[in-house]
Parts: structure tokens; sequence; C-alpha cells
């Protein structure tokens, strides 16, 4: 059997009781290491699970995946991920293959994101699409992104923004001469976020996001974490504000209607929800 099993959003706790069965019952444990990361090293995840852990990066899961999943018609073998399987496309990617394989699988689900996002207060059921948010280059700005979030504008939904990570990416310069150096990992910050999203703006000047637009952050390890984090403001506000006051990363980003409670500069954020949005606030 191969098991892809979702981890949840913090630490070693948010697994659940089904996935850990299937952990301790598997040969091998793999740890999909890329497309997310929890708040704790593998170290403690192994001492939880009372289990090795194989890493696999990019490369294994997307290209190697017959590694992963050798054998798995004979025992059982685990991928682990970040959050809930279904949350990235390559977990699907992998559950097509060992299907087309004839190998038995079985996915449980946890905690994402996707839904996690509702502690800000604001419905599921008024968000948009969800939008990816990549880190910029001087010759690469995809704006593919701006489109949705306009089309969620007008129809005054939410829009939920995942920011990009890059965990052992490799340069433009190592990639095309094949070498495998890999780049420090980096995260994208809420405020690197906001400046791009204007920046983008500036170029199309169709509206989604005038710096006057309110825009709710969070640390992604919510779910209830000690140190889990809101912070609301204008796009303005939220550019300006200090970098440690949205907490260590991953964070998400949501372009919102109206969350005063979080919010930086309440005054303002109930103007521009008066003025821009027509909300009746008495």
């Amino acid at each position: 059997m191969f098991y892809i099993i979702g981890l949840g959003l913090c630490d070693e706790n948010d697994i659940t009781l089904r996935g850990l069965q299937a952990i301790k019952g598997s040969t091998r444990v793999y740890l999909e290491a890329y497309t997310s990361i929890l708040m704790v090293n593998k170290e403690r995840l192994e001492a939880f699970y009372e289990k090795p852990l194989i890493l696999a990066d990019r490369d294994m899961v997307e290209t190697d995946s017959d590694t992963i999943l050798a054998n798995a018609d004979k025992e059982d073998v685990c991928l682990l991920v970040v959050g809930d399987p279904f949350g990235a496309t390559t977990h699907t990617d992998i559950i097509l293959r060992a299907r087309g394989l004839g190998i038995p699988t079985r996915v449980i689900h946890n905690a994402s994101i996707m839904n996690a996002v509702g502690a800000c207060g604001l419905q599921l059921y008024n968000f948009g699409q969800t939008v990816s948010l990549v880190f910029f280059t001087e010759t690469w700005k995809p704006d593919s992104f701006y489109d949705r979030v306009k089309e969620n504008v007008d129809l005054g939904l939410h829009t939920l923004v995942l920011l990009d990570i890059k965990v052992k990416e490799q340069s433009e310069e190592n990639l095309a001469r094949g070498r495998k150096i890999y780049e420090p990992p980096r995260y994208m910050s809420i405020r690197q976020a906001v400046y791009q999203l204007i920046e983008i703006e500036t170029l199309r000047q169709t509206g989604p996001w005038p710096p006057t637009r309110l825009g709710s952050s969070r640390l992604k390890g919510w779910g209830g974490h000690e140190h889990e984090r809101i912070v609301c403001g204008t796009l303005a506000e939220l550019a300006d504000h200090p970098e440690s006051a949205f907490g260590e990363p991953l964070h998400s980003l949501v372009i919102v209607e109206y969350a005063q409670e979080y919010a930086i500069n309440k005054d303002s954020w109930r103007s521009t929800a008066q003025k821009a949005y027509g909300c009746a606030l008495e």
C-alpha cells in the first residue's frame, strides 16, 4: 500500500491517529520537503513517529518517483506532506503514477491552509480563487495571478495569496551548467509580497489593489499554534509595518473585505471599509 499522509500545519502533534498508525506500520517513510515546511525539524518528527524519515526533494518526487514507489505493491510505504495531501498538484501526480503501476493507494487528510484561513474571521464561502505569488527576478515577473485576483475583487470575494518558498533551488547559472549547487532556503515575507503586488498594479493599473486595499497576513503555522499571528491593514500599512511584527515564516496574505479586530490602524481600517467598500459598520 502507498500512503500519502497530511501532517497538518504546525508540528509533530498535528498528525492524525490514522496517519500515525500508517507511519508506524510502514517499511519506508518519506518526508516531502519542498512544497511547504513544518515549524519543527526532521529529528523531532522522527522521535515522535519512532521511525527514520527519508527526505524527498523536488527531483525525487517529480522525476524519480519510482524510487518512492518501489515495492509498494508488496509493503507499506508512506509519503508525508505538510498540510493536506491534495494541496499541491505534485501529490496528485504521484498518486496517479502509483495507480498506473497497479499499486493500491490511500490518502489520509489533515488540516490545510485552505480551511485554516477561516481563523482570520472570514467565511470560507466568501473566498474566490486562491493564487500563488512567486519571487520575482530581474528578468521574470509573472503576473497571471493578477487577473484571478481582479476577478475575485470584482465579485466581492476574498483572495488567499500563497507566498513562495525556495528550498534546495539552483541559481540560473548553476542550473544552466548542470551543477548541483543549491541556494540557501528563502521564504517570501509579507512586505516583499505587498511590494510585488503594488509593482504589478503600477504596470497594469486596472485597480484590484490600490495602496488603500485591505489586506490581512498570517503566520502559516496556524491551527491554534502559540506563535500564530494575524495582522491586518491596508497594503500601504502592511508594506511599512516592521518585519518582526509578522513573526517567523511561513506566511500567507489575504486580500480581504473587512476584518477590523486585527487592524494595525483601526481608524483607517474603518474609514477604508466605509468609503471604499460601502460597509455599514454601525
